[in-house]
């Protein structure tokens, strides 16, 4: 099978992923082989692909956004058929047993495992996934555009409740990347009004598409105080200009999986009041699922811009610098 493998750490501008010729793999029990029709591409995977999370299992093949079709079952699968349409996302595995996985909380489990970092993911013509961590998507949507909601869909819904958003309430954004622009329709399908601050002028003419009713650069006074505010951008100096865009009693969500480190802040200004900062960390299936059901009644519309799988060194570039609008997404098979 074709397949871009990462076979060592490099800056992304070094173009380190590689076409290669891979055997395909097989699905053990309770895991499903999925023949890979497209596969999003995430800030995460710079992260990965660059470094900066640790002792990824290389070689590897990246890639956590999956839209395919089952071709395979393991044994003991019984929730999905061959032919099935299914998503695979970044969260792949928990212990299912800790007090957190117990709690509902299996985003914390200390031994969880996440597809294209410590397993191969969809950056290749098949990949294999647990039966009980895959997803249904909804005919809804076609196989390009399901492709963002399996992570930048997921994590901005986990980061959107976890900023604790009112009812009709106002929101700030700041970055607007791929999750954002889904988070967008999300909260305007609420009522929220929203407010955007990104340093990238085609990002802001995409929030004005979108519905935003103000858009800025990223260091640029939000005009009115916002009931909750969501932090995408992976740069720390922007939190402490998230919090003083709060009212009284505000939240200001984290949810980056890597930041730059957050600067010395005023506790005046940034923190008093009872404003509150709460991190995210992954999602968990139950986000996933709601996600999804929550998208396909909306609908959520993602903005999607294709790359054949050979070119996922050229469209991971463009990520990086700001170079693409909504989704990149790399077509692995014909939707």
């Amino acid at each position: 099978m074709k397949a871009m493998l990462l076979p060592r750490i490099a800056p992304i501008e070094e173009r380190p992923l590689e076409l290669r010729d891979l055997p395909e793999p097989e699905p053990g029990p309770g895991r499903l082989k999925v023949a890979v029709s497209a596969c999003g591409i995430c800030r995460t995977d710079l992260h990965v692909i660059e470094g900066d999370l640790p002792e990824p299992g290389l070689p590897l093949v990246p890639g956590h956004q999956v839209v395919g079709r089952v071709e395979a079952l393991g044994e003991g699968c019984e929730r999905f058929e061959v032919g099935d349409r299914v998503g695979i996302a970044w969260l792949r595995e928990t212990c299912g047993t800790c007090e957190f996985c117990r709690a509902g909380r299996e985003n914390l489990c200390d031994d969880k495992r996440f597809t294209g970092y410590h397993a191969d993911g969809g950056f290749a013509e098949k990949t294999v996934v647990r039966e009980d961590f895959a997803y249904g998507i909804p005919e809804t949507f076609g196989d390009a555009e399901a492709t963002p909601l399996l992570c930048a869909g997921i994590i901005g819904f986990r980061s959107l409740r976890r900023a604790r958003l009112p009812d009709g309430g106002r929101l700030g954004l700041f970055g607007f990347g791929s999750s954002a622009h889904i988070v967008i329709q999300i909260a305007r399908s609420r009522g929220a009004d929203v407010y955007v601050a990104t340093r990238g002028e085609s990002h802001r003419r995409l929030a004005e598409e979108l519905g935003a009713v103000w858009t800025g650069g990223a260091y640029d006074p939000i005009p009115t105080p916002v009931h909750s505010a969501i932090v995408f951008a992976p740069a720390g100096e922007i939190v402490p200009v998230a919090l003083r865009s709060l009212r009284k009693g505000g939240t200001v969500s984290l949810a980056g999986i890597h930041m730059s480190p957050v600067p010395e802040m005023e506790y005046g200004p940034c923190l008093f009041h009872e404003k509150t900062l709460q991190s995210v960390e992954a999602n968990t299936r139950a986000d996933g699922r709601e996600l999804l059901e929550e998208a396909a009644d909306i609908p959520i519309r993602p903005s999607t811009t294709v790359f054949d799988l050979e070119d996922a060194n050229e469209a991971l570039v463009q990520l990086k610098h700001d170079g693409i609008d909504g989704t990149g997404v790399l077509r692995v098979a014909a939707d």
